[in-house]
């Protein structure tokens, strides 16, 4: 159960707003696209090491994605900002339900 991953000795913790901007392939270009939102989960040590971020989309619809920290195809991680308050959980799956309080 890890609370922290570092990135380019940048430190990101559980509940940070961040902005991922990765390099997507598409037959022989390639183009940067952002993906911003909370950080929900860290899992894996090491190399091995994945973050969940979850972003909200139109209409109240959520998506999650899977980033592996030792990518290649991550660019940048920057951190938009920190949670108010300090976050006792090591996964924050509560921001999946329906009725979630806000950080």
């Amino acid at each position: 159960m890890s609370l922290k991953i570092t990135h380019k000795d940048t430190e990101f913790l559980i509940g940070d707003t961040v902005k991922i901007n990765y390099k997507i392939k598409e037959k022989d270009k390639e183009r940067t696209q952002a993906f911003d939102g909370i950080i929900i989960a860290i899992k894996g040590t090491g190399d091995n090491k994945n973050f969940l971020v979850r972003k909200s989309a139109a209409d109240g619809i959520y998506v999650e994605r899977i980033f592996p920290i030792s990518s290649p195809w991550i660019e940048s991680i920057k951190k938009l900002r920190a949670p108010k308050t300090t976050i006792r959980r090591s996964k924050l799956y509560y921001l999946r339900s329906p009725k979630a309080r806000k950080i």
